[in-house]
């Protein structure tokens, strides 16, 4: 009886250990399958961010921030942000009440006022402008003078046209 006893715990121990082996076996083929799909993303992952800093490095070719022989010029003015100076001189064309003075139409809807900007070197500067429904472009020349007054001159300038 005793025997038995000891054949049937044996039995049963070989059992629990061979549960216990299956069972840690699918856990850890699980585990090494979830293990292998996030290093799929991640890499997934590192090659969109790798592609995403070459386009924002792409974007910042044409860039006062970025172009340190443009800068040079601006060296003895002491300005901490010459680009952000610069946009808000233009900026500040829109408060003349009416259209922007550096824009050749009037506005239809509205006032043509300048919207965005792309300060790129130390000459030249990339505008858009709006007046609500009809916008437009505009290449603009500037001075940064030693007293900080800016003069823009415009060279060139594009209204779309709407097509209906």
């Amino acid at each position: 009886m005793k025997n038995k006893l000891f054949l049937y715990l044996f039995v049963f121990a070989a059992l629990l250990a061979l549960y216990q082996f299956v069972s840690a076996n699918n856990l850890q083929k699980a585990m090494t399958a979830d293990v292998n799909e996030l290093q799929a993303k991640v890499e997934q992952l590192e090659d969109s961010i790798q592609k995403t800093q070459l386009k924002l490095l792409d974007m910042q070719y044409f860039s006062l921030e970025n172009n340190d022989d443009a800068l040079a010029y601006y060296d003895h003015l002491n300005l901490e942000h010459p680009a952000r100076y610069i946009e808000d001189k233009l900026l500040e064309t829109n408060e003349k009440s009416g259209d922007n003075p550096l824009i050749p139409y009037a506005g239809m809807e509205s006032d043509f006022k300048i919207n965005k900007i792309k300060v790129l070197n130390h000459k030249w500067i990339l505008a858009d402008f709006s007046d609500g429904k009809y916008w437009g472009d505009l290449i603009i020349k500037y001075e940064l003078k030693d007293d900080l007054s800016v003069d823009f001159t415009l060279l060139d300038h594009l209204l779309y046209t709407r097509s209906n």
